[in-house]
């Protein structure tokens, strides 16, 4: 399940785009004794594909994809964040960046800035991972003192590396290594690895010129480096928007301007950025979708389903979703040849229908 992890400094809307993304209403949690609590919300990924599907097959049960987005209380400073687990968990970080100016909601630094507020986030990133490699290299130079010198020195050379950039207050994510040290880098689960997802929260006023938030809010240089990119939002208004009837909320988002909704957009720069897509499983009794990265074989599409799945994997019977679409069933893909047995080396790609044949 693709988990994402909200950070933002105090006054920047994160309570309120948190409600927006997990379609929550009511009051946060509070932090007690001290300690962070989590609160946690899931959303469905939007699929006008699963619509279609659901349409054709009229299942018992419909289930979306779906996204756990985690608000940390207590952790707005960013130096909260070095020991907070569910952001180190996240596949990615959700920043969001104060860029509506609301004379009543005071700035912690006095005025609206963007640029400083990201790269301050940025920084105290880095200086989590920094303290973080400094530990373990210090404890590598130790252990390989007593022997064990063979084992340690690609962990060595790889955190060393990392060292380098972040003392030149580099993310550990603009770095570039074999899938082998990328292993070695995961469990260590540095937070400027995860690829982060600026959200820009704008005043209703500047709905107009969305297309242009980035250089808007001076991000350009921010986002123009790897595994990094902005998406626009609107918060205030369009959680008020949401909160509306169903029928109502889209003639509203039109009015607005807004093409589709922050939830939406967020969602799919979210994918965008870690390179995600979706396949389906469908049938009279339930249509699912299902959430992996590019690049995932058919076993280990397989394994999101049941771990039993994968290991007694035999064949993927693979329908494309267009064809299927066009045929109206399974059996009428098959009679025209478009259902296609695929081994444990098939790469799934977005929008197959699949169904896994595996030994029990």
């Amino acid at each position: 399940m693709l988990s994402a992890g909200l950070i933002g400094l105090p006054s920047t809307g994160k309570t309120t785009l948190f409600e927006l993304l997990s379609r929550k209403s009511g009051a946060p949690l509070k932090s007690r004794s001290g300690k962070n609590e989590t609160n946690t919300g899931t959303a469905d990924v939007p699929d006008n594909r699963l619509d279609r599907l659901n349409a054709l097959f009229n299942p018992e049960k419909n289930v979306p994809a779906t996204v756990v987005f985690s608000d940390i209380l207590g952790a707005s400073n960013p130096q909260n964040l070095i020991d907070v687990t569910p952001y180190r968990e996240a596949n990615a970080l959700l920043h969001v960046v104060r860029a509506f100016r609301a004379v009543e909601v005071p700035h912690v630094a006095g005025t609206i800035d963007p640029y400083r507020d990201a790269r301050t986030m940025e920084d105290e990133l880095i200086l989590a991972d920094l303290a973080v490699t400094e530990r373990r290299l210090d404890r590598i130079q130790k252990d390989k003192k007593k022997g064990a010198a063979k084992a340690l020195e690609l962990e060595f050379n790889i955190l060393s590396e990392c060292k380098k950039a972040l003392e030149h207050g580099e993310p550990i994510r603009t770095l570039s290594f074999e899938t082998l040290e990328y292993k070695t880098l995961r469990g260590f689960q540095f937070l400027s690895a995860k690829p982060l997802l600026l959200i820009i929260n704008l005043d209703e006023a500047d709905v107009e010129q969305a297309d242009n938030a980035i250089e808007l809010t001076n991000l350009t240089e921010i986002v123009s480096s790897k595994s990094t990119k902005a998406v626009p939002v609107f918060a205030k208004i369009e959680l008020e928007i949401s909160q509306l009837d169903p029928n109502e909320s889209p003639l509203f988002l039109e009015d607005l301007g807004l093409k589709d909704t922050g939830l939406d957009r967020v969602i799919q720069a979210t994918y965008d950025l870690l390179g995600y897509i979706s396949f389906f499983t469908v049938g009279k009794d339930e249509c699912r979708a299902w959430s992996i990265p590019k690049g995932t074989s058919a076993p280990e599409a397989a394994a999101e389903i049941h771990s039993d799945i994968q290991q007694g994997f035999i064949r993927a019977e693979v329908v494309r979703y267009k064809d299927l679409l066009l045929r109206g069933s399974i059996n009428e893909c098959r009679e025209h040849g478009e259902v296609r047995l695929e081994g444990k080396e098939y790469v799934v790609e977005d929008g197959d229908i699949i169904n896994f044949r595996f030994s029990k």
